[in-house]
């Protein structure tokens, strides 16, 4: 059955190519909008060993653009209901969901046992800058979402060098906050250029966004501008361990 599970994708990168992919070990931190379908097509590509990293509940609210998010899944974990899927579209991985907030406290304990790539998927920037400067110091090769909310146009999306990013307004405090800890250049980013969005409707705080940690307002979000997002994070992912000697 595995075989026949990865038989189109063995046509396209072949039977060492498939190999690995299987021996590659790859974490997603934040599986919300962007991660959830990132990590999904990491499992639908057969990638050996995933590791879940959230530590939040799904809400009615994450319906609309999380591939988890289900009517019956409301008020389940995260990274539960996201191992789960991913276990049943190859149960031959090695899925660890965690339940845990990426911060200075934890990263040293959830990046301990090293990876091939990490997806960094989550929302608070100074979360981001400490995960982003925890890769680097220990050469884990990652790649960053941007701001993938407020957002209606997937032409406009791109990656490249967050060092080189445009009119995200994420990436510019990223670029500013990264620069004073010594990093210029060397993570990849995912980022939109569209320009700047007005909410259509006031809408309640949330956590913070930003380095001083004051509190951001929750943006609007479409059904497929986050998972675009996540399914490209995926893409370069894989494209980069194919090619790794």
């Amino acid at each position: 059955m595995e075989h026949h599970r990865f038989e189109r994708l063995e046509l396209l990168v072949g039977s060492d190519g498939l190999q690995r992919l299987r021996n590659a070990s790859v974490a997603v931190v934040g599986v919300g909008g962007v991660g959830s379908y990132a990590a999904e097509a990491l499992a639908r590509a057969g990638i050996g060993r995933l590791t879940l990293i959230d530590f939040d509940r799904i809400a009615a609210s994450n319906i609309n653009r999380q591939i988890h998010a289900l009517e019956q899944t409301v008020g389940r974990t995260k990274v539960s209901a996201m191992a789960e899927r991913c276990l049943a579209i190859n149960p031959a991985a090695d899925v660890r969901p965690l339940e845990a907030f990426f911060s200075a406290d934890t990263s040293a304990e959830l990046l301990a046992g090293g990876f091939d790539y990490l997806c960094d998927c989550i929302d608070s920037i100074t979360a981001k800058l400490h995960l982003i400067e925890s890769c680097k110091n220990n050469g884990i090769p990652v790649i960053s979402a941007m701001g993938a909310a407020n957002k209606l146009d997937p032409t406009l999306i791109r990656v490249g060098d967050l060092g080189r990013t445009q009119k995200c307004r994420m990436a510019r405090i990223m670029r500013k906050e990264l620069g004073r800890r010594g990093i210029r250049s060397g993570v990849k980013a995912v980022y939109s250029l569209e320009e700047f969005r007005r909410l259509s409707a006031e809408a309640p705080q949330g956590e913070d966004t930003a380095a001083d940690h004051r509190p951001r307002v929750t943006l609007g979000s479409s059904s497929y501008i986050p998972p675009i997002f996540g399914l490209t994070m995926a893409g370069e992912v894989i494209r980069e361990l194919l090619e790794t000697p």
